[in-house]
């Protein structure tokens, strides 16, 4: 099995590369998706919740009212870590969950958003990072989510930076390009990812081997 952390800053379009990964076979395991489900009505993870911010946080239906917390927290760093150390382990124990299910051979895709912020690249075997420029991800925040241009810019500039981003990659997509030339860069990427997890040994461990140059 092959684990790679896919990443990128918001706007650089990471959905769309992984939708692309999923196509050609990957196992996709999304951290954001997950840290939805373990905050559902009915689960310890959304009693936990309330237990640390109150009922405040929850809407009328008894489902996490998001916008709430995220007003609670956003703007409060001790706050934000508290969701964290309540909702990451949960998230973690869920991807390992999944991870198993998956095949020997199989290329399985952590979707993470924060994984540069996090530390987490020495979890995975690859780190892919979907790259665009600042212009882009505004523009496409702003014209394709609808998002005020202001918000977006707080958005961009309370993640990692691109610098910080691509110094953890093990493998660079460009996502400045038309999405042809997306396509046929994850199709190449996809291939380099087959072929590692190919060489992966039954018991996991990699043979001995000089370290595959960085990909651009």
């Amino acid at each position: 099995m092959l684990k790679v952390g896919l990443t990128g800053g918001i706007g650089a379009g990471k959905s769309e590369v992984s939708r692309l990964l999923v196509e050609s076979g990957a196992v996709l395991i999304d951290a954001d998706r997950i840290a939805r489900e373990v905050v559902e009505p009915g689960t310890p993870g959304l009693a936990a919740v309330v237990e640390a911010f109150g009922e405040e946080v929850l809407s009328p239906d008894g489902s996490l009212d998001r916008p709430r917390l995220g007003s609670l927290v956003f703007a409060d760093p001790d706050r934000l870590a508290a969701l964290n150390a309540i909702v990451h382990p949960l998230v973690g124990a869920r991807s390992r969950e999944l991870e198993k299910e998956a095949a020997e051979d199989a290329v399985v895709v952590h979707d993470v958003p924060l994984l540069t912020e996090n530390g987490l690249a020495p979890l995975y075997d690859v780190v892919v990072v979907v790259d665009a420029s600042p212009g882009t991800r505004l523009d496409r925040l702003v014209r394709l989510r609808g998002m005020a241009e202001d918000d977006a810019r707080a958005r961009m500039a309370a993640q990692a930076t691109r610098e910080e981003r691509r110094d953890i990659a093990d493998i660079v997509i460009d996502n400045d390009v038309p999405l042809e030339e997306l396509r046929q860069r994850v199709r190449e990427v996809w291939a380099d990812l087959s072929r590692r997890a190919r060489r992966q040994r039954p018991d996991g461990q990699e043979p001995d081997r000089q370290e595959p140059d960085r990909q651009e």
